[in-house]
């Protein structure tokens, strides 16, 4: 029996209802898009996972951090003021990188730090070395199912906005097994002059993590806890050298976690962790002896043409470090090449 045609206003119909499952299997997987400051925003299965933002502070940085979970994974101060968080620290900026004196200057402040400080001789003194690593362009951004990529290269600019050296990041997002997992890898490039990262406390790769699951978010009351690869726990972390590093603690009700894990090719292998137990989380390979008295100074210096990589791997997992078998996804970790 011959099939009469479809009226072409049915047809439209059809075509209307199909449409919204046609926009979600689009939405499936990774997307990245440039923002109209010059950034780009990473988004998982349609959902924001982060912004790599570029024009609002003295470095880029990632905020917010949104894992599948979806509960937000870094600290929201300075970029906004949430009641019950700790405003302490502008400078600790969701995922950032920084220095506090690389050929001199700092990029591990910012001007705001040390502006409400106007009577502080020392503060004044360090305000006049802030520079900025400032974005300069994309050399990728591409997004598949299963992983998005950015590359980007940064210059490093001296207080009088002058460029000293550059950097090039590879930052790839991936969800395995249910969880985030970014892969930041920066490359440190010495460019016409010699560069020289002098050994300080305040340097190296960071992620301010949620207030609720810092060890000590309020005096005398612990909450979260830190552990690295040795079973090292809480305050006792501080400094210590170690493969990875694990900060777990409540966030809105349930336990959730951040595992930094260093590759055994970056810089200074296995690295000193800067970890607070206020919140903040940094692997610091530069600061040796600022962070371990009995260690040699870690001051060096690049030549012109040298380059050094530090490589990081950030697992957000659920519960604490056991059940989220971090040893287990370092082992996978390291191996890549």
């Amino acid at each position: 029996m011959k099939i009469p045609a479809l009226p072409s206003i049915l047809l439209l119909a059809l075509v209307t209802l199909a449409a919204p499952s046609l926009a979600a299997a689009a939405d499936k997987g990774f997307s990245i898009e440039k923002t109209a400051s010059g950034g780009a925003i990473v988004k998982y299965d349609g959902k924001l996972v982060t912004e790599y933002v570029v024009d609002q502070a003295n470095k880029p940085y990632l905020y917010p951090v949104i894992p599948p979970h979806g509960t937000p994974m870094t600290r929201a101060y300075p970029m906004q003021k949430v009641e019950g968080e700790q405003w302490d620290h502008p400078h600790h900026r969701g995922i950032c990188l920084g220095h506090e004196a690389e050929n001199g200057f700092d990029t591990w402040a910012e001007k705001t730090t040390f502006e409400e400080r106007p009577n502080d001789k020392k503060s004044q003194e360090r305000l006049v070395k802030v520079g900025a690593q400032k974005h300069r362009e994309f050399k990728e951004l591409k997004a598949e199912v299963d992983k998005a990529t950015i590359v980007s290269v940064t210059d490093h600019n001296n207080p009088q906005g002058k460029k000293e050296f550059e950097d090039t990041r590879t930052i790839v997002f991936q969800v395995i097994d249910g969880r985030l997992v970014i892969d930041y890898d920066v490359t440190f490039q010495a460019t016409d002059t010699p560069v020289t990262f002098e050994d300080r406390k305040d340097a190296g790769f960071s992620i301010r993590v949620p207030t609720s699951m810092a060890v000590t978010p309020e005096k005398g009351k612990k909450a979260g806890s830190i552990v690295n690869s040795d079973g090292i726990k809480d305050t006792e972390a501080w400094g210590k050298s170690a493969k990875w590093c694990d900060y777990y603690g409540p966030v809105n009700g349930k336990v959730y976690g951040v595992a930094m894990l260093n590759h055994p090719k970056s810089f200074r292998y296995p690295t000193p962790w800067h970890v607070r137990d206020y919140g903040l989380f940094t692997a610091n390979p530069f600061g040796t002896k600022n962070l371990n008295k009995e260690a040699a100074d870690g001051t060096f210096t690049l030549k012109p043409g040298d380059s050094m990589t530090l490589r990081h791997r950030l697992i957000f997992h659920e519960g604490d470090t056991a059940s989220a078998k971090i040893d287990e996804a370092f082992a996978a970790y390291e191996k890549l090449p």
